[in-house]
């Protein structure tokens, strides 16, 4: 067998993208380097890289999802959220790991990393019945904080021109994918899908999701920001409440706690809002979020801890009721998903 063929895929990377950590001037020719590969995501391959005395981040972007279902994207979206984390960072440097490098050409950025041992991930805690109130009232906090700073400024609206980017990676396959398995709310679905992505008021990060949140000693840190849009803060806020209520399905004694969770990163996020009226934003997220709940059992991204058809059924005849009868608000929608729990 051939060395090419033995190479392992570290050894491949560590060719691959070596240079670019020499040229950014974040390794040195000859300096021993251990490539680690992180799991989580499935647009991306990331990777830990040790060096001596020191560890980053490397992150370069597929062009084909690592989900069931046929999914691809612009590798392009790799500079928008290089743009992004640097925006944040400039903006709320304790809510973003430190952006290091970025090669365009080679389709990868470099960034601090952050020690898991005092940075949690959102996800794990909220999964083990680590449900905390003041975190998802930080959370609120921290994204209505980076919408207001950036809402209706031209300069990153023209930066983030990223419509194409977002209809492939959110609206196509959480709205209008899910459209093509639901007949009766077809229409409500696919009306959704193009108001949102006709808006255009405030920098999306687009992936608010607790597997993207680390808990961190200052607070909140946000990751993964490869869906970067001007477009609607309607959509990071309803992407983030529908986490809370689909994991009431996963330890159902814990209800009420992750409930409490949602209005409290409601009320944090809502009594930040100063770029538009208040009914507006909380309307847009609270039609948008039963068609978010939907997608997430039958759009091509679904959880992956919902695995009870009694569940997914309960989240459908839930989801599509909202869609058929909207409501106006967020607190409508936990109380009667509430009252389903309880029913079912």
């Amino acid at each position: 067998m051939s060395r090419v063929h033995r190479m392992t895929t570290a050894d491949n990377v560590k060719q691959e993208l070596g240079g670019f950590l020499i040229r950014a001037g974040l390794a040195a020719h000859g300096e021993d380097s251990q490539w680690t590969p992180l799991t989580g995501g499935v647009s991306s391959d990331i990777w830990r890289v040790d060096l001596p005395g020191r560890s980053l981040c490397v992150k370069r972007a597929l062009s084909r999802l690592k989900v069931a279902a046929e999914w691809r994207a612009p590798v392009s979206r790799n500079i928008y959220e290089w743009r992004w984390l640097c925006f944040a960072h400039q903006t709320s440097p304790e809510s973003v790991p430190r952006p290091l490098a970025h090669d365009e050409e080679a389709g990868a950025l470099a960034m601090e990393f952050l020690q898991p041992e005092a940075n949690p991930v959102w996800k794990t805690q909220l999964m083990r019945g680590q449900i905390e109130l003041s975190v998802a009232q930080s959370v609120g906090r921290m994204l209505a904080h980076l919408h207001a700073a950036s809402a209706f400024e031209p300069v990153l609206m023209n930066r983030f021109d990223t419509s194409e980017n977002f209809m492939a990676l959110r609206i196509e396959p959480y709205l209008l994918s899910t459209a093509a398995h639901h007949p009766q709310v077809e229409k409500q679905l696919r009306q959704l899908a193009q108001r949102t992505i006709d808006a255009h008021i405030a920098l999306v990060h687009g992936d608010v999701s607790p597997k993207n949140i680390l808990v961190g000693q200052g607070g909140p840190v946000l990751l993964d920001a490869e869906c970067a849009w001007f477009g609607d803060p309607a959509f990071d806020l309803a992407f983030c409440l529908n986490h809370l209520l689909l994991k009431c399905l996963v330890i159902t004694e814990r209800r009420a706690d992750y409930l409490n969770c949602y209005a409290g990163l409601v009320e944090s996020y809502l009594a930040h809002v100063n770029w538009e009226p208040l009914p507006e934003i909380e309307g847009r997220t609270a039609s948008l979020l039963p068609a978010l709940m939907l997608a997430r059992v039958d759009g091509k991204s679904p959880v992956e801890y919902l695995n009870d058809e009694r569940h997914k059924q309960l989240l459908r005849e839930v989801s599509t009721g909202f869609l058929l009868e909207p409501v106006s608000t967020l607190g409508q929608i936990s109380e009667r998903w509430n009252e389903a729990l309880v029913q079912a």
